[in-house]
């Protein structure tokens, strides 16, 4: 069961930054799955960080503070994936 909803929660996370965020990304509903657990845990890490002061690899849960946590995690990860392929292009 836990499995399934770290699938939704990258898919609501992932599609929520894909539409907040501008320009076009790329992927289908995979790469917004993925984009979405990946924000997961860049949003859960920096909560981590910011509350506790200590950096751990953590990740939120299937909740409405945990959706908004991986949708901003999210967006920063699009920015930093755009901004990094960008300068090796």
């Amino acid at each position: 069961m836990n499995i399934v909803a770290w699938i939704v929660l990258g898919l609501l996370a992932g599609a929520i930054a894909k539409a907040i965020y501008p320009g076009h990304q790329g992927g289908g509903i995979l790469g917004t799955i993925l984009l979405g657990i990946i924000g997961a845990f860049v949003g859960g890490t920096l909560g981590t960080f910011l509350t506790t002061g200590t950096l751990q690899l953590t990740a939120t849960s299937l909740s409405i503070p945990g959706i908004a946590v991986a949708v901003l995690g999210a967006i920063i990860a699009v920015f930093l994936w755009n901004w990094f392929s960008r300068r090796t292009a």
